[in-house]
């Protein structure tokens, strides 16, 4: 648990995961693209995000598509989705 809540304290690896959790696969290049975030940057925070086990990763030529893990358990998963409610809400109520 440490480890999930250590990965989710940073900010550009919580709006990687927003992105993965709105569904699909999606590759270094588009997240970089999506956040503004070097691919040096965007693959340490994957990184850090599959071995918290919130995600995985498939490679694909150069590149690794990642996905929200399937196999995250139910509890974990529901604090993950907590924090990005939580985050959305804050980011609505300061704009």
């Amino acid at each position: 648990m440490q480890e999930i809540l250590t990965a989710l304290t940073d900010p550009t690896r919580r709006a990687a995961l927003a992105i993965l959790w709105g569904g699909g696969e999606h590759c270094v290049c588009d997240l970089m693209a999506r956040l503004d975030a070097s691919q040096s940057r965007m693959s340490r925070h994957m990184k850090i995000l599959a071995q918290a086990g919130i995600v995985t990763g498939r490679r694909d030529a150069q590149w690794v598509r990642y996905t929200r893990n399937p196999n995250l358990a139910p509890d974990l998963s529901a604090v993950i989705d907590a924090v990005l409610a939580a985050e959305r809400r804050f980011e609505k109520d300061i704009a």
